[in-house]
């Protein structure tokens, strides 16, 4: 089968698209025609292996993971021994080691049916990005209806499903993104938009319930500064500078912090479960969240689309076209 494959850390150019053996599934995993994978953020860091932090987990001197990339859309071709809730031909969406490639082999517990109304492009968007964006709103930052909810980064994959998520829980939004971006913002259903080339949200005299940072790069003081006396900052990833720690060090500071302050200070880092995929799934299905997909790149120009990615100029999620 053909695959972007990379056999040591580094930047773009180090990525290949080469003919390798299918992947053998376990007696407990499918595996799945790949029509479209999604691209996330974590793409780019266990290519680069940094910050790095993320070696002591995806190997030191090498990544563990010779083909990248998690969220896939496509269809099953084989089940393993232990498999029952799928069958060959089935369509379905979900996480599985190695997507920039034909086939990928999944946990029968990271896969779920893709709904009919619901193309492959959009499926592939959602996996990571929305598991994420749920897991913060959700989970994290327990959005209730009336609060005033702030997303930082509103604009890119995790933020234009929180944005989303935010406002089928009913909490009033709002949106920050560059100039670039307001209108995809505005369009999602943010009540109020910061365009931060222009505006400091943190010079501003509005206080939120619920700030959800999925950007990275603004200090704790600033973010804590236009919280409520009891509001909730949820920390999305480890997106920030630094080789060694990248934007984690940030989260460390904040889960120290917690203890001692009235704000609550969630750091979170994102876990696939299947629950998640099936709430996706229901609302993607019932128009509540739609996948917001920048552009499409072919199986070859998944480099260029990593680049474009770390730049920061996608609106929304970039998918890669495999079949």
């Amino acid at each position: 089968m053909k695959a972007i494959v990379q056999d040591r850390y580094g930047s773009v150019e180090i990525l290949a698209l080469e003919d390798i053996d299918k992947p053998v599934p376990k007696a407990d995993e499918v595996r799945v025609r790949v029509r479209v994978a999604g691209l996330d953020p974590s793409v780019w860091h266990l290519m680069t292996g940094r910050p790095y932090l993320v070696r002591a987990a995806f190997g030191l001197r090498k990544p563990k993971l010779r083909v990248p990339g998690w969220d896939f859309a496509g269809k099953v071709e084989e089940v393993g021994a232990k498999v029952t809730a799928f069958k060959p031909g089935d369509e379905v969406f979900g996480v599985g080691n190695g997507s920039f490639a034909e086939y990928v082999c999944a946990d029968e517990g990271k896969v779920v049916p893709k709904p009919a109304n619901v193309t492959h492009e959009q499926a592939a968007a959602v996996p990571t990005s929305g598991i994420t964006a749920l897991q913060a709103v959700r989970d994290k930052g327990r959005a209730e209806a009336g609060q005033r909810v702030l997303v930082v980064g509103a604009g890119g994959g995790v933020g234009t499903f929180a944005v989303q998520l935010a406002k089928e829980f009913g909490a009033h939004v709002t949106g920050v993104c560059s100039t670039s971006k307001t209108d995809l913002v505005t369009s999602l259903g943010a009540d109020e938009v910061i365009d931060y080339t222009r505006e400091d949200f943190a010079e501003g005299t509005h206080r939120y319930d619920l700030i959800l940072d999925t950007a990275g790069m603004r200090p704790l003081p600033r973010l804590r500064s236009v919280l409520t006396p009891r509001g909730t900052l949820v920390l999305v990833g480890g997106e920030g500078e630094g080789r060694l720690l990248g934007g984690s060090g940030r989260t460390f500071h904040a889960a120290a912090l917690s203890p001692f302050v009235r704000h609550k200070l969630r750091p979170m880092f994102s876990v696939p479960h299947k629950e998640e995929l099936e709430t996706l799934s229901a609302l993607l299905e019932n128009g509540k969240v739609t996948p917001i997909i920048d552009r499409s790149y072919p199986l070859n120009e998944a480099p260029e689309a990593i680049r474009r990615l770390q730049e920061g100029h996608s609106r929304g999620k970039a998918i890669i076209a495999v079949a």
